[in-house]
């Protein structure tokens, strides 16, 4: 039987001109209360391990419960947000968050504190999947979406920092609790403000891609891949738990594969796959998040460790890097997109990140801060123009009936890029610092030393995300009218793409 066609009823009516720019903060407030969760917890875990009497390993559970979830789950949770609708996901997806943050506030064990951190992640997955996918089908003028995604994309570096501050803020002043009790205000108002401004959409319906064999198999092979990559820096690259870990989730993978392009109902329509820019914007992301979110650990870790800076004081000095970003993000980002391109935009903001990065090779091991750090803050704004021209690139090819899955698919590869940096960046930077440590070198010499090759190596990354970004990618001129696509029937098929 074949899935039914979208119908106008499907779709979201159309939102007064006010209500959209109300559901776009809507949305970004809820990314931002996620985002910011996610990096106010690791200013709080030696709080937590003094607290709850966690054993290091236990202790990473706390990010990676977390992690495992969310990143395994998206493109699950996009998909399924197609199906049952996009705001109902949002909506239950927020609600399980701010439960779940309720719950690890009141934490006074570790398996209710992880227990709680994986249902966070959980929540995270089905409300971060869709956010995407409502913008684009919200926003149809390129200029209003290209405005629309720099404010999304602002939200993403903002939570990071903001979160890094807060931590410290809040860690200090009362307890490691109230890191969670402060998602319960945020979580109600975007609940309330929601359900009025988000527009209605009754979804595609689950006999369109009701596939549970496919939704075990990607999110088995997901949460397989995740966990052998967050394992890597305990277990190394190579050994035995990480190459089984990795080699098994990718044989998930590629069944998941097999079975999308042979399911009468796929869970994931494989033409989705068939963009240059879906998939061009989803490599592009893997490496560029790689590199700048080692960064921002790593930076992080080179001030407490080396330099000596307490928590709230390395929050502080990564706080230009976020006003950088969020500066060019929601200032420039969309004016430029319209008038060169967005391919072009991402082409130069990657040039400054990987000026940023190289400049961070060589920090030395008695740095001060404004000659040796603050230039990177200021160069790591071209993560403003990067992040929106990815966003806007790889939700470009999405129909109105994929738009979910698309906004999924680009959050899990947010997800892998940010696991993948922290999990071999940190690697290769242990690594070097033990080899000096072992041949007699100081302490500050060898974690700087750790840091530089690792800075090194994400410099390197952000040069092969240019080259993808320069041979893949084909942008639209952005100065032509666009919409989004109409959702087709998927009884009728589909006319092979002119040769170009």
């Amino acid at each position: 039987m074949s899935a039914p066609p979208v119908t106008e009823a499907a779709r979201p009516a159309p939102p007064r001109p006010r209500s959209r720019w109300l559901a776009l903060g809507v949305i970004a407030t809820g990314t931002l209360m996620i985002i910011l969760d996610g990096s106010i917890v690791t200013v709080a875990l030696p709080a937590m391990q003094e607290d709850l009497g966690l054993s290091p390993g236990g202790l990473s559970w706390v990010v990676n419960a977390y992690l495992i979830a969310f990143g395994s789950l998206l493109l699950l949770a996009g998909r399924l947000g197609d199906l049952v609708g996009r705001k109902r996901m949002f909506l239950t997806g927020t609600a399980v968050f701010t439960a779940a943050s309720l719950l690890a506030g009141f934490a006074t064990g570790s398996a209710v504190l992880l227990a709680a951190r994986f249902l966070q992640g959980v929540g995270s997955a089905m409300a971060a999947a869709v956010g995407l996918g409502i913008l684009v089908t919200l926003f149809t003028d390129p200029r209003e979406r290209a405005r629309a995604i720099g404010v999304f994309s602002f939200t993403g570096a903002a939570g990071a920092s903001i979160g890094q501050v807060l931590g410290g803020v809040l860690t200090d002043a009362l307890d490691w609790h109230w890191i969670f009790f402060v998602n319960l205000p945020i979580g109600a108002a975007v609940l309330a403000l929601a359900l009025p401004a988000l527009p209605a959409d009754r979804g595609l319906g689950l006999r369109a891609g009701a596939d549970a064999w496919g939704a075990l198999l990607i999110t088995g092979g997901l949460m397989l891949g995740i966990y052998g990559v967050v394992k890597i820096e305990e277990y190394g690259a190579w050994s035995a738990q990480t190459v089984g870990s990795v080699g098994g989730s990718l044989a998930l993978i590629a069944g998941f594969g097999v079975r999308q392009s042979r399911a009468r109902t796929p869970l994931m329509p494989l033409r989705v796959l068939r963009s240059r820019a879906v998939v061009g914007a989803g490599v592009t992301q893997i490496l560029t998040l790689a590199a700048m979110f080692a960064f921002q650990v790593l930076a992080a870790l080179y001030m407490q460790r080396v330099l000596g800076y307490g928590a709230l004081a390395t929050g502080l000095a990564m706080l230009p890097a976020a006003v950088m970003i969020g500066a060019v993000s929601l200032g420039a980002s969309a004016r430029l997109a319209h008038r060169f391109g967005e391919r072009q935009v991402l082409l130069a903001g990657l040039v400054l990140l990987a000026g940023a990065l190289g400049y961070l090779a060589r920090v030395p091991v008695h740095g001060s801060y404004v000659p040796d750090l603050l230039p990177v803050m200021l160069l790591i704004s071209g993560g403003g123009l990067v992040l929106p021209a990815l966003a806007g690139l790889g939700m470009s090819a999405a129909g109105e009936e994929d738009a979910g899955l698309a906004s999924g698919l680009f959050n899990t590869t947010q997800q892998i890029g940010m696991a993948l940096g922290v999990a071999v960046l940190s690697t290769l930077a242990a690594s070097r610092t033990g080899t000096l440590l072992a041949g007699g070198a100081a302490r500050e010499t060898a974690l700087t030393s750790g840091y530089r090759l690792a800075f090194g190596v994400g410099a390197g990354l952000i040069g092969a995300a240019f080259l993808v970004a320069l041979l893949v990618l084909r942008a639209p001129d952005p100065r032509k009218a666009s919409r989004v696509a109409p959702a087709s029937d998927p009884r009728k098929p589909r006319r092979p793409p002119k040769a170009a």
